[in-house]
């Protein structure tokens, strides 16, 4: 199985890695999300290490129950053949009613048939008032005129 773009990227190619990797995170959809990693994907989210699509299914299924309304930014930082670095920011609604704005960055290697192998996430929270909230589009992709995260000066 293949998942185009493939390595080696270039920036065009990178770039667009990126964009489909938010797009299907805010889709929301834990086993059609977990179809961009390789079958033995290695992942380090926060301080949760996982391996496999199985376990990044569960995990996925967690986090989406747990942060509604999530919606995501994702801005390519840096890439090489077959690595791609990201910045990345998402908001979402706790069970008490409070926001959150996540922060983080992403460290992603894919094998040859462009499906990720490796992941490595750093997140920080940030609690922000519902007033603050940037990321207001309809749950799903983001759309295209909508600022990017260094437009939003994030």
């Amino acid at each position: 199985m293949t998942r185009p773009p493939l390595p080696p990227f270039t920036a065009e190619t990178a770039a667009q890695k990126v964009r489909l990797a938010e797009d299907a995170w805010n889709g929301r959809d834990p086993e059609k999300v977990s179809l961009a990693y390789a079958p033995d994907s290695r992942w380090r989210n926060r301080s949760t290490f996982l391996a496999g699509r199985a376990e990044i299914v569960a995990f996925l299924a967690a986090k989406w129950l747990a942060e509604q309304d999530y919606r995501l930014i994702k801005e390519l930082w840096a890439f090489t053949e077959n690595r791609i670095a990201v910045r990345f920011a998402y908001e979402w609604q706790r069970a008490d009613g409070g926001w959150v704005r996540s922060h983080g960055n992403e460290n992603w290697e894919f094998d040859a048939g462009g499906l990720m192998a490796v992941r490595h996430a750093s997140i920080n929270d940030l609690e922000i008032a519902g007033t603050d909230r940037l990321f207001r589009w309809p749950q799903g992709r983001r759309p295209d005129g909508h600022p990017s995260l260094s437009d939003l000066g994030l």
